[in-house]
């Protein structure tokens, strides 16, 4: 008989998804990466519909009018909120398969490794009713170290380290599996956090995520740097209500970001305290590998190295690792059900 969902696949291609809490990437079959935008999503409160998603929604953040509200759908690397996060998918896998309407692809997402099984339930269902036809799950440590190029499926302990916007991943893979793995739900997000909350105790200063975000990028780091560095900064001054410029300096970020780092830092010494003995002298060679926006950090690969005596290197494509190791899935099916998540 035939089969109207088989035919529908036919027409339509798989897709994956790295569901990120700061940007969400799709990776084409035979296309490569094909949407990399900011995951959130503005609103009309009155009319309920979508006005905008992705980079135009971001431009929006703090901007908009009482009827429009600027969303971010996924906090701390899981959905925060479900029917938001399933008009986003929709949204991506249109612009992914060019605005078809018809289209029911395989979808596979990668998730942080310590998400339960409430949240995975979640982005399956947000997903499926998104008119995916499958789903599968797979954790973001084992596909970041896919996509960085790492011999994952060697007799050798590899340790990736995923810091996105709203999780880091700690990782230890040797022969397709994970040994080891850790998430903390301290990245990207909180480090803006926290240098929002140091302008505002030590300049009396109120600034914007976006403003934090820039400051980070700018002149934050993990180590000393070897030049200097300051940045002006706008924002409402607490005490008198006005708008004020100030400079600060990437010492006064480094402090600010310190506590962000120790743990990103601690959760790294944790993972190589639980590595086997005879993993940990593959680790001495083959060092720790970073990803993910949060390791462009400046200097916490030198943190890093410094803190463990190993070498950490930054994969060549830190924002898009994720993706393309799940991306590489859609082409080994049977790799694929090995590495998925249980969802039941």
């Amino acid at each position: 008989m035939f089969n109207l969902g088989s035919a529908l696949h036919c027409f339509s291609s798989d897709l994956a998804i790295d569901l990120g809490t700061a940007n969400s990437l799709v990776f084409h079959e035979g296309k490569g990466v094909v949407v990399n935008e900011p995951s959130i999503v503005a609103i009309n409160t009155i009319t309920h519909e979508v006005e905008a998603v992705g980079l135009q929604a971001k431009e929006m953040l703090g901007k908009t009018p009482q009827n429009i509200v600027a969303i971010r759908p996924m906090r701390k690397g899981v959905i925060a909120d479900f029917k938001v996060t399933e008009k986003m998918l929709s949204y991506f896998i249109q612009r992914a398969h060019g605005r078809k309407y018809m289209v029911h692809p395989r979808i596979v997402v990668s998730v942080p490794s310590e998400i339960t099984q409430v949240e995975r339930r979640a982005v399956t269902d947000s997903a499926t009713r998104a008119k995916a036809s499958e789903v599968y799950l797979v954790e973001q440590a084992m596909m970041a170290a896919i996509g960085a190029g790492l011999p994952v499926t060697e007799p050798a302990g590899n340790m990736v380290v995923d810091i996105g916007g709203g999780t880091t991943d700690v990782a230890v893979i040797s022969l397709s599996g994970v040994v080891y793995s850790k998430s903390v739900r301290i990245a990207g997000d909180e480090m803006d956090e926290a240098i929002i909350r140091y302008i505002k105790r030590m300049h009396n200063l109120l600034i914007g995520d976006r403003t934090a975000e820039q400051i980070k990028i700018k002149i934050g780091s993990a180590f000393p740097l070897d030049q200097p560095m300051e940045m002006e900064i706008r924002g409402r001054n607490l005490l008198q209500g006005v708008p004020q410029a100030i400079k600060v300096t990437d010492t006064e970020i480094r402090g600010a970001l310190s506590e962000c780092v120790d743990v990103i830092v601690n959760t790294v010494r944790g993972a190589l305290e639980k590595v086997p003995p005879e993993l940990s002298g593959d680790l001495v060679d083959r060092g720790i590998m970073l990803v993910g926006g949060g390791s462009l950090l400046r200097n916490l690969d030198k943190k890093l190295s410094a803190e463990t005596q190993l070498p950490v290197m930054l994969a060549e494509d830190p924002l898009c690792s994720v993706v393309n190791g799940t991306g590489k899935l859609l082409n080994d099916f049977r790799f694929l059900k090995k590495v998925a998540l249980s969802v039941d």
